[in-house]
């Protein structure tokens, strides 16, 4: 059975969903958005990679988990130069074993000023 976890977080004006959970398995996906208002949050990739990561960190314990139980991360940038400053603000969250994970450079992202977004999956008790 699929269900639509309730994360608490702005819902999004399109049709998708912040977090679903079938059983164990969990799909999650997080931008640099305020959780509150939905605003995309101004500022460098640092800045914009710690809200992403902090979004998913909210799904993922409302989904009964923790950033600990991803398996997978997929990072999008708009920009290949941020991967540095995405790479120091992703090392401050995760440990070994970190997580599989692939990192896209896209040309751009949905919404204005966004500079990263991530998918990511988890597996939870």
């Amino acid at each position: 059975m699929i269900e639509k976890v309730e994360t608490g977080i702005a819902p999004s004006s399109a049709p998708v969903s912040d977090a679903i959970k079938a059983g164990k398995q969990v799909w999650l996906v997080a931008i640099a958005e305020n959780p509150e208002t939905g605003d995309i949050v101004a500022g460098d990739i640092e800045v914009q990679t710690r809200r992403t990561i902090e979004n998913l960190a909210i799904a993922i314990r409302a989904a009964g988990g923790t950033l600990a139980d991803l398996v997978q991360v997929q990072v999008f940038l708009t920009d290949s130069a941020d991967a540095k400053g995405m790479n120091a603000v992703y090392a401050e969250y995760f440990r070994e074993p970190y997580p599989v994970r692939a990192t896209v450079v896209v040309k751009e992202l949905l919404a204005k000023g966004l500079r990263v977004e991530m998918l990511a999956t988890a597996m939870v008790q």
